[in-house]
């Protein structure tokens, strides 16, 4: 536990004083000694004090008369534990100069001593009448002084004076006076000491204690229903006068059930119906929806019959109870597949942790039910949390009956089974029987080929075959489709042992797989010369084949060079146009293939989704979900993939788009690039697998962190995104569609280009607002160049055009471009030549490359190579960056600027603090009392600390938003429209 230490900056109680003796309240002889033995010249009398009381009292006067020593002596006092004693003197002087007659040797001083011992030792002898082996304590000199008048006894104003004795050692000791030729009268004598009072602080208690010579810690001890909750020992110091020392060491806190009341010096039980779950600070809290408790001082509050909490979660959670069934089961089939979705219960019983189990049962015709065999789930039969499975694996003439249950965290705890909605679908009749009676036609060391009846269906033809094969005890299956009812199969190992299965398309669907059979390719050497003829002959092909496909191919680049060497690579419309680089890599359009199929296979690879683990859903894509996974190949470490899915019910020309990506994306090697990992398209559903990007998006990334990057950092980003679109650009590819929202942030910071699929956007109308159908095709008008918008001119200077947009989102953490304006608005601010401005604290180097980007003449903008070369500079001279832009930027590049509205068309705090995007400090305004303008106009940075805005880029953009409030005060109320555009 963390140690506690407290520095108490408030007066503590007073000093209790423990009397030891007090002439004023005697009013027989004290019987203190005096010296000389014979007229010792102290004389003991009886009077009367101020308040007319009998007192003893002892008078001195012996003036007219030189060389004085007259000593009076206490009786033994004992100390009773105390190491200083007080001693508190009332007495009277008389003045020397009104006494007549008087000698020199008057005095208007006397002086104190005192002799310590263990016992009551003390004679008319001894100790010795002389200083030593007496300790002197003082010489006191009267501050009041009376004189005497002629015929008239003295009289005057009391002194009183208090001396410090010690330190004290011994069992006690005695108190002298010494008069050497002064007229006074001792009217009282007062000995007491100081002791620190019984105190209780931070529920620990102090007793009562007397101080110590050595000043030595205090044990403390926690109060009543308070623990301990540190190692060190409770202490407080009492110091010598009484007081407690200002700095204290205490480690107590309320038990759990117990809250601190009395100014934190008891702890008071919860009351019933109230709970506090843990020890420390805080008040009891009501109990929770669904549960109470019943006796004070409860540490947790019990749940209602029927309701539950799991081991994991908090006290404070409100208790919850099971849901009810799924609803509305939908199935759509597709021969051996079928898809079901349903829609969520209508009671979640208070949790969101609601999934999904699937329970499946088979009825042939004729004959009992039993639970389903050999299907396979996508993504699982059991805590499926989206709300849609896929089936695969169904079998013709079978009637399935599937449950689906609905559960949450406490399903398990309830005595009551889940609540189930069934849905019972029966599996096309008229698909083609399985596939059975494989048999091998020829077999090599390296493939083997396999033929099977033609099969016919019930009705309509066969369309192919789809045969899946592997290696026994090796890997994963691999597919092959064929239109004859044979195949054959190449690239084997030899000597290897394959398991085989095949079934028929038609019209209906897919049948199902026939029994697996089982083939070995040979592993003896190869056979005769004439067996190795035909292999000789079709090497010797191939590569003629290949030597001439090479100088077909570098003839047309050549030719590409030469009449495109002194011009830009450009995007054309036309489906079908190869993008040709100036690199050795060259960029190939898949809408160019005739089967854009083949162009999946040849870019990207195919992985067995028995290698994919779907975890969670983190989003939506065009298609379908974007979900985080992981991809575990053998031989190969667990990595976190993210996992783009097709959703059912496609069309073949959305799955040829949907994977249109992932060819263009397997092209792609770079660091500052997404990379993709794969595809998979044998299986339901299609999925495309890239890297996890653990910060997502950077748009919203950096609306989320907003000011918490340096310049320098910001400029990083920056430079990492350039260098992808260098490399973008050296491809001759055109990304069309570069945001901040198209690019991905891991967990170091690095941003990589993403989002490779605006291609179908230009040929599709969508809802989406970011895209705006222009001439029959979306372009993102905010982020694309003027010539784009008006021409569809896509180069690779639009898309540096995109990244000066790019950077000023980066540069303003996220903040939308051209904020409210619509579309219409920003394409004409563009065509009068306005910009957007620098956003708050931006560097002026970054904002003149962002208004270079936006040169209204492509051919003036500078290149993608340019701009990472001058980000470089800055990153090498960071003082660059602390020059900052505050002004509109010159007459030749008139800047875009949206001013916030006046502040009174506000309705309150909140609203002008939701709009300057400043919206979760809203209760701290409310809270600290800022509730009008008034007030608000006032804060300054330390108040704003005060509040709760700890960061220093929220704490610019509230103080620059007060000063534009203050600005606007003295400018009188607004009478413009709210937002005005330039």
């Amino acid at each position: 536990m963390e140690l506690r230490l407290l520095y108490l900056w408030v007066s503590l109680a007073a000093a209790v004083e423990e009397s030891l003796m007090n002439t004023k309240l005697e009013t027989a002889d004290l019987q203190w000694t005096t010296y000389p033995p014979v007229d010792g010249q102290w004389e003991e009398l009886s009077g009367m004090d101020e308040e007319q009381n009998s007192v003893r009292t002892f008078e001195v006067c012996a003036v007219h008369q030189p060389n004085q020593n007259n000593w009076l002596r206490t009786t033994f006092v004992p100390r009773s534990g105390a190491t200083h004693v007080y001693a508190e003197l009332r007495f009277t002087v008389v003045e020397c100069f009104s006494i007549p007659r008087v000698t020199r040797s008057c005095k208007e001083t006397f002086n104190v001593f005192f002799y310590e011992a263990d016992a009551d030792v003390a004679t008319d002898t001894f100790p010795a009448w002389m200083e030593n082996p007496y300790v002197k304590v003082d010489t006191v000199a009267a501050e009041h002084l009376t004189r005497k008048r002629a015929g008239m006894e003295a009289s005057g104003k009391v002194n009183v004076k208090t001396l410090k004795i010690g330190p004290l050692s011994r069992a006690g000791f005695y108190l002298a006076f010494q008069d050497q030729g002064a007229c006074m009268a001792l009217l009282s004598v007062r000995l007491f000491y100081k002791k620190c009072p019984s105190i209780t602080v931070n529920f620990t208690v102090f007793q009562e204690t007397v101080p110590r010579e050595l000043v030595m810690p205090v044990a403390g001890q926690c109060v009543v229903n308070a623990i301990k909750i540190g190692s060190r020992p409770l202490s407080m110091y009492c110091r010598e006068d009484g007081q407690w020392a200002e700095q204290t060491v205490t480690d107590c806190a309320c038990a759990a059930g117990y809250e601190p009341s009395e100014e934190n010096t008891k702890c008071r039980a919860c009351a019933a119906g109230s709970f506090k779950p843990l020890q420390g600070e805080g008040s009891c809290l009501p109990c929770p929806s669904y549960s109470n408790s019943h006796l004070p001082g409860s540490s947790e509050c019990s749940c209602r019959i029927g309701f539950f909490r799991t081991r994991n979660d908090p006290p404070t959670k409100q208790c919850t109870t099971t849901p009810s069934a799924p609803r509305s089961i939908e199935a759509r089939i597709n021969g051996s597949v079928a898809v079901l979705e349903w829609s969520e219960p209508l009671e979640n019983g208070g949790r969101d942790d609601v999934a999904y189990h699937i329970i499946c049962s088979e009825c042939l015709e004729r004959q009992s039910c039993r639970l389903c065999t050999r299907l396979v789930y996508a993504p699982r039969a059991r805590g499926i949390v989206d709300r849609t499975v896929t089936i695969e694996g169904l079998q013709p003439y079978i009637t399935y009956s599937f449950q689906i249950q609905a559960v949450n965290g406490v399903s398990d705890m309830s005595h009551n089974p889940p609540q189930v909605e069934s849905i019972n679908i029966t599996t096309n009749k008229d698909v083609p029987q399985p596939v059975s009676e494989i048999q091998p036609t020829a077999v090599t060391p390296n493939g083997m080929t396999l033929a099977w009846p033609s099969v016919q269906p019930p009705t309509g033809n066969i369309l192919d075959y789809e045969v899946k094969y592997y290696e026994k005890g090796v890997g994963g299956p691999m597919f092959v489709k064929t239109s004859v009812n044979r195949v054959t199969l190449t690239g084997l190992r030899r000597g290897a042992v394959y398991g085989v299965q095949v079934r028929a398309r038609s019209e209906a669907g897919y049948g199902g797989f026939g029994p697996e059979r089982a083939f070995q390719t040979q592993g003896a050497e190869l056979g005769s010369s004439m067996e190795q003829l035909p292999l000789i002959v079709g090497t010797l092909a191939l590569g003629v084949l290949l030597v001439l496909a090479v100088v077909v191919v570098a003839v047309v680049c050549l030719r590409r060079q030469g009449s495109s060497g002194s011009r830009e690579a450009e995007y054309s419309d036309k489906p079908g146009q190869y993008l040709i680089g100036h690199g050795t890599k060259v960029y190939i359009d898949p809408f160019t293939y005739e089967d854009p199929n083949e162009a999946v296979r040849e870019f990207t690879k195919e992985i067995d989704v028995s290698y994919v683990k779907i975890e969670e859903v983190i989003g939506a894509g065009e298609f379908g979900e974007v979900c985080r996974g992981l991809l575990k190949v053998p031989g190969k470490k667990e990595i976190y993939v993210a996992i783009k899915t097709l959703k059912g019910g496609y069309t073949e020309k959305q799955r040829r788009e949907f994977l249109s990506e992932a060819s263009i994306m397997g092209q792609f090697d770079h660091p500052n690039i997404i990379r993709l990992d794969g595809v998979i398209t044998n299986s339901v559903p299609v999925m495309i697998i890239t890297e996890f990007m653990e910060n997502g998006a950077l748009d919203s990334f950096l609306r989320s962190n907003d000011g918490q990057f340096t310049p320098i950092q910001l400029v990083g980003m920056l430079r990492g995104i350039a260098s992808g679109m260098r490399y973008l650009s050296d491809m001759s590819y055109v990304h069309r569609d570069l945001a901040a929202r198209n690019i991905l942030v891991n967990s170091n910071l690095v941003c990589k280009v993403s989002d490779f699929g605006l291609s179908r956007f230009l040929e599709e109308n969508s809802s989406d607002p970011t895209y705006t159908s222009s001439l029959g095709g979306k372009i993102p008008i905010r982020w694309t160049a003027p010539e784009a918008i008006a021409f569809r001119k896509f180069t690779s200077a639009s898309d540096v055009w995109s990244y000066g947009i790019v950077m000023w989102e980066v540069m303003s953490f996220g903040e939308r471009p051209y904020w409210d304006m619509s579309n219409q608005d920003v394409i004409n601010a563009i065509e009068q030549d306005y910009r957007l401005p620098p956003p708050t604290d931006c560097p002026t180097a970054l904002h003149q490359l962002m208004l270079d980007c936006w040169q209204k003449d492509r051919n003036a903008r500078p290149r993608f190579a340019q701009i990472v070369n001058s980000l470089d500079k800055l990153i090498r001279n960071p003082a660059s960056l602390k020059i900052i832009s505050r002004g509109n930027g010159g007459p030749s590049h008139p800047l875009l600027d949206q001013r916030l509205p006046h502040y009174s068309s506000f309705g309150s705090v909140g609203d002008w603090l939701r709009a300057i995007k400043m919206g979760r400090y809203e209760e701290n305004f409310a809270t600290a009392g800022f509730t009008s303008f008034e007030l608000v106009s006032q804060l300054s940075s330390e108040d704003l600390l005060r509040v709760g805005v700890t960061l220093a880029g929220h704490q610019k953009k509230i103080l620059s938003s007060i000063q534009n409030m203050r600005v606007q005060s003295k400018a009188g109320p607004s009478v413009g429209t709210k937002g005005g555009h330039y």
